[in-house]
């Protein structure tokens, strides 16, 4: 029998070697898809500890951790992701990144040094269970297609495929020590919005011999707020938002060209497709009535992330169990997105939040930080929940 106490003090022995982990990852950020320099001081350490692994999409990990209990056995895969975004940090902590205009401004920092901390906890425990435990170090979880597309499609467990994956994700607005779940749907569908308006410029102060670019881009913002306010389902959550305008011109130039950007997020695969022809109909049409050409680009991002019912209430009795009922929160839907949704459409999957004590530190933020004595937590609820599901039997 896995015992609880027993985790809780291999992770306090081990605490602070996962904060030096974590501030050292801090310290020496890499951007999606660059993260060389990580994935080098991960296998170091994952040699280090005597567990195998292999490189998956370039910069990525899997390594594996088998129970030596008996012959068989179930499998269960903790991710942890590795990228970090481009913000500049503005918290001025002595292991403040070191690299101008990138920072672990979402946590994954946190994530992979947790991750990293029950790797040892579970191969220490490694004759009280049996069965696999992979361990997966994604990168680029910020950025299209995302980490875990890429992982999936080079076929990384090579027919072994575990029978639950779970993924942590830090929340300032938690307490340390609690953590969240929902089952079902928890975050929405995101994808990225590009549109081109053309026509002929001119001078400002004769507007009548041109294509006023600039009024028709306005023009657009307003009627596509109709996908959200009358066209989406009123029980379906529906997010479009512009945060990028390019216009160009001078204050008596209006310009031959002007570019739209903005995100679409909702909570529905069908809605979701009918949205993207609605986006694109109202866009050209509004532009041809008006004159001028328009071109629109969607580029589909992560699906909808899907918590797997039965799993999640498995995993949200044993969170329980380890931190306490009254530690485990029920968490609202969320439009932000997930690359784990990935993960979520081929396995089973549960992806939790870890409370980090700090909701004045918000994520995506150059002041975002973390209470560390939440990877106290994060440790301790990876390998437990890693090793009480393999001797489950559910």
């Amino acid at each position: 029998m896995i015992l609880a106490e027993e985790i809780r003090e291999n992770v306090r022995l081990l605490f602070d070697d996962i904060v030096g982990v974590r501030r050292h990852l801090h310290r020496h950020p890499e951007l999606s898809f660059q993260e060389y320099e990580t994935s080098a001081f991960i296998s170091g350490l994952l040699k280090d500890y005597g567990i195998e692994f292999k490189r998956v999409a370039d910069t990525g990990i899997l390594a594996r951790i088998n129970g030596k209990k008996g012959a068989g056995g179930r499998s269960i895969a903790l991710r942890a992701e590795l990228d970090a975004l481009p913000v500049s940090e503005e918290t001025g902590l002595s292991f403040q990144s070191v690299r101008s205009g990138v920072m672990h401004a979402c946590g994954h920092d946190v994530h992979a040094a947790c991750l990293l901390g029950s790797a040892r906890v579970i191969k220490s425990m490694e004759k009280e269970f049996s069965g696999t435990v992979y361990l997966i170090f994604q990168p680029g979880e910020e950025t299209l297609p995302g980490g875990a597309k890429k992982m999936l499609d080079e076929n990384m467990f090579e027919g072994a495929e575990p029978d639950l994956i779970i993924a942590q994700h830090v929340l300032p607005e938690l307490k340390t020590g609690e953590a969240g779940i929902r089952s079902g749907m928890y975050m929405a569908s995101g994808d990225e919005i590009y549109i081109d308006i053309s026509g002929e410029g001119g001078h400002g102060a004769m507007p009548h011999t041109t294509t006023d670019t600039v009024a028709i881009m306005s023009q657009i913002v307003v009627s596509l707020q109709q996908i959200s306010s009358r066209f989406a389902p009123p029980h379906i959550p529906t997010v479009l938002s512009f945060g990028r305008l390019i216009a160009g011109g001078a204050t008596n130039v209006i310009p031959k060209v002007v570019t739209l950007e903005g995100t679409f997020r909702t909570m529905d695969e069908t809605w979701r497709a009918q949205a993207h022809e609605k986006i694109t109909a109202i866009a050209t049409k509004t532009a041809a009535g008006l004159g001028a050409g328009c071109r629109v680009e969607i580029r589909k991002g992560y699906p909808v992330l899907y918590n797997d019912p039965v799993k999640t209430t498995l995993v949200r009795q044993l969170m329980g169990e380890f931190l306490g009922e009254d530690k485990v929160r029920e968490l609202p839907l969320r439009m932000t997105t997930e690359d784990f949704a990935w993960f979520a459409r081929k396995y089973p999957a549960v992806f939790y939040r870890l409370g980090t004590g700090m909701p004045g530190k918000m994520l995506h933020s150059p002041a975002f930080d973390i209470d560390e004595k939440a990877m106290l937590t994060g440790t301790g609820l990876f390998s437990w929940l890693a090793l009480s599901f393999l001797n489950s039997g559910e």
